[in-house]
């Protein structure tokens, strides 16, 4: 019989493999921005954005080891409604959104500090570098047996150490003070973190990779369920204390960079400008580097996830083909630039985040009340439809009538209007099914 544990030092290089899939294009350029736009209120805002960009996607890894897989947990709901959410998940999380912008950050990062304004304000740059960074990520994902343990154990500590180079140099000489808040930083600062931390999309990320993390476990020879489990809670801790220590190193960097820099439209402008003044060129080339070859990790390992699971789903298309249009597919929505991207993905990420949020906590308690889907039914539906609301907020349509009929919600003008409904919802269908006699669902 198997020894179902494994050691200190193969934990560590899964907690490692496991923060290499997490660590890409969201981790970078989300908290310098909202550090600038949160200013003297960056530790409140930042504690929000803990939340959500690293307490939840540990959450999900663990959800997913109890459960199996994303549309396992998703099917307790509906089997129909299992395979759409789980679709949905993987395209936001692939081709739509996180794919591309893999490419957009680094080149944002990477290549425009290189690169002459004119030259840059035109478009054939962004097209001929998106072009390069895909062919290299679809050579990559189409063999990408033991890629990102690889790389993760080689790179990981390395852009931990140039980023940690970062952070201590601009401690030690201060790119400016800290301006007063922003916006809604200004009165809801950890409000407003908590619904940042959605754009690093690393719930949904954990939630897809979490399969990958699994089988690294069970290739090692651990099998036994409680085991893996255990093994994933550990590994998660590791990739979420160092997703936290950048989260907020970056944090700081970007509420005291105006001052030496100016204001910047995005996080990735914010990095670059400040490496820019405390390294001058040679600092810029290590960051370049660094950037895309994390970012190029998490490229492949999206492309492959995505590749696996659509194939599987939709077999007359071989994995191969998959990740050949994902690739271009890519590619070709890079082209819209960073911004362009990130305001495309606000009002998604905004209606399916709180799904996926209480799908996962409801997943702890499923034991509790018996697997009984009227309350995954009851909880869902109240915060599908108010994040459906808050998504064409986000998309800028006018729904102030719906608004203003739900502003009695708590904690709705700070965007988390559904968590009461959820729990309201989760306990009405509990009961519910007491009523009725539903059966559990596996």
């Amino acid at each position: 019989m198997k020894q179902q544990t494994l050691s200190l030092k193969q934990i560590f290089a899964i907690g490692l493999m496991l923060f290499a899939l997490f660590f890409g294009a969201g981790n970078m350029i989300f908290p310098p921005f909202m550090g600038q736009e949160a200013g003297t209120s960056v530790w409140t805002a930042a504690f929000g954005f803990l939340i959500t960009g690293v307490g939840l996607p540990l959450l999900a890894i663990i959800a997913i080891a109890r459960t199996g897989d994303v549309q396992t947990m998703a099917s307790r709901v509906h089997p129909v409604f299992g395979v759409v959410f789980t679709v949905i998940m993987y395209l936001v999380i692939g081709p739509l959104f996180a794919i591309p912008r893999t490419a957009t950050v680094s080149y944002e990062i990477g290549i425009i500090p290189f690169l002459d304004e004119n030259v840059s304000n035109s478009f054939w740059p962004l097209l001929l570098f998106s072009a390069v960074f895909f062919a290299i990520t679809l050579w990559l994902a189409m063999n990408p047996t033991k890629l990102v343990d690889t790389i993760g154990k080689v790179l990981t500590p390395a852009l931990l150490i140039i980023l940690g180079i970062i952070v201590i140099k601009a401690i030690i000489s201060p790119l400016g003070e800290q301006d007063l808040p922003k916006d809604t930083y200004n009165d809801t600062a950890f409000f407003t973190g908590f619904i940042e931390g959605y754009l690093t999309m690393d719930t949904i990320a954990a939630l897809v990779f979490g399969i990958i993390v699994i089988g690294s476990i069970n290739g090692l020879g651990v099998t036994n369920k409680k085991a893996v489990m255990k093994i994933c809670i550990y590994a998660g801790l590791i990739a979420a204390a160092g997703l936290a220590i950048i989260y907020v190193s970056l944090a700081f960097i970007g509420s005291t960079a105006p001052e030496a820099i100016g204001f910047k439209e995005n996080g990735g402008a914010i990095l670059s400008g400040t490496v820019q003044y405390l390294f001058g060129p040679l600092g810029s080339v290590i960051l370049a580097a660094a950037i895309i070859f994390a970012c190029l990790t998490t490229s492949v390992g999206l492309v492959s996830s995505c590749a696996e699971y659509f194939s599987k789903l939709f077999p007359a298309f071989s994995y191969k083909t998959i990740v050949i249009v994902f690739s271009l597919f890519s590619a070709v929505l890079a082209n819209a630039g960073l911004t362009q991207l990130i305001t495309f993905s606000v009002p998604v990420l905004v209606i399916i985040y709180p799904l996926a949020i209480v799908l996962i906590v409801l997943s702890f308690f499923h034991q509790l009340f018996k697997g009984r889907s009227f309350v995954y039914i009851c909880a869902l539906l109240p915060t599908g439809l108010i994040s459906f609301v808050d998504g064409l907020n986000e998309a800028g349509v006018n729904v102030s009538a719906i608004g203003e009929n739900l502003s009695f919600l708590p904690l709705y003008a700070e965007g988390l209007g559904w968590i009461m409904p959820a729990i309201a919802g989760a306990a009405l269908g509990y009961f519910l099914s007491l009523f009725t006699g539903a059966k559990k669902l596996s």
